[in-house]
């Protein structure tokens, strides 16, 4: 594919037309986008230490050729990154660079600067419009899309942010050659997600030979369905939203307690997904073929799919418990009784999740 012909996946989320564009290319287009998307003013590209040197240079081009006054702005790579503090500092330095209401915010790499830059665009002036260009697979199949942003706390994952939706999104599939093996197979975890809540028929077409300069449809597809589902429930409240955390209460609880970095969000995923697939199976019907035909999967993509033991059970049920998915203390737990197929279960007990996580170190 060329980068003259990409996917567009259609969305309308908080009742405004997002752009979204997957394939080739696209960076070297991201002036041009952006006026065609509406944006005006100065901009902060924010990018951190790994992608800014590979891709940052292509995207300040564009946006300085299409008539633009554009600063980039680099995090250090990693979790720890997704912060209170990186936010305040990138405020200050958006301040200083001159920046003001009438600016907008690029999101040059992966989750943790999706989530971060998109915050900060949230937060800036009371809030800015902003564009998103992930260049992982994670960020472009999942996070990018969607307008959740926000930062980590002490006690646990995103507790703080917002939503805000981006007004552009480019996923530049080229930047996924240059992603380390470890850091692009992590990405497919939420691609056999999006398989195995709403499109079984996923599962077939993943290959991990597939060569990457050839992954935009497959890209576009789970933009799709990521899409269809935030626009009819962006702010998670009829529980339609909550679908897409299939795997990622336990996911999450992996993360803090590990401490952040040592699993890459896609690995915690992949075991918080086989803890659901445990529940679903017990509790809810789920084929034991079902589940096997996941797991399968993940462990094809070399994703992680038993737990170390030094991670304490314990210490993984005081992370849940603080997490945005117990609701007035009551869990609202991602189970799927079949393949394709998922709901938001309210009887999901603390000793559920205590045996799937137990079964994770089997």
């Amino acid at each position: 594919m060329s980068g003259a012909d990409p996917i567009e996946v259609p969305a309308r989320i908080s009742g405004k037309p997002c752009r979204i564009l997957a394939g080739t290319g696209l960076i070297a287009r991201t002036g041009e986008l952006c006026r065609q998307a509406g944006f005006g003013g100065a901009c902060a590209v924010i990018t951190d230490e790994n992608v800014g040197p590979i891709h940052a240079p292509a995207a300040q081009e564009s946006l300085e050729r299409a008539g633009y006054a554009a600063q980039v702005l680099a995090v250090p790579a990693g979790e720890t990154s997704k912060c209170m503090a990186a936010a305040e500092n990138l405020c200050d330095r958006m301040i200083a660079a001159g920046l003001d209401r009438g600016s907008f915010v690029v999101a040059l790499g992966g989750g943790v600067v999706g989530d971060l830059a998109g915050f900060v665009a949230a937060i800036y002036y009371r809030g800015i419009p902003f564009a998103q260009i992930p260049t992982t697979i994670v960020a472009q199949v999942d996070s990018a899309v969607g307008g959740k942003t926000g930062v980590n706390a002490r006690a646990g994952k995103n507790l703080i942010g917002a939503f805000h939706q981006p007004r552009l999104v480019l996923a530049d599939t080229a930047t996924l050659s240059t992603l380390p093996g470890r850091e692009y197979r992590e990405g497919f975890a939420e691609v056999i997600k999006h398989a195995a809540i709403r499109d079984a028929s996923m599962l077939d077409a993943l290959d991990p030979d597939t060569p990457r300069e050839s992954l935009a449809p497959l890209v576009a597809r789970n933009i799709a369905i990521k899409a269809d589902i935030v626009a009819q429930d962006e702010r998670e409240e009829t529980g339609l939203r909550a679908l897409l955390n299939f795997g990622h209460t336990v996911a999450h609880a992996i993360e803090n307690v590990a401490g952040y970095g040592r699993f890459l969000h896609g690995e915690a995923v992949s075991l918080g997904i086989c803890a659901a697939l445990e529940i679903s199976a017990r509790k809810f019907g789920l084929p034991a073929t079902g589940a096997a035909r996941v797991r399968a999967k993940l462990s094809a993509y070399g994703l992680p799919l038993t737990l170390p033991a030094d991670i304490a059970t314990d210490d993984l049920l005081a992370a849940a418990r603080r997490d945005k998915k117990f609701a007035a203390g009551r869990i609202r737990f991602v189970v799927v009784p079949r393949l394709g197929e998922a709901l938001v279960a309210d009887d999901v007990t603390e000793d559920d999740i205590r045996r799937a996580i137990e079964s994770l170190r089997e």
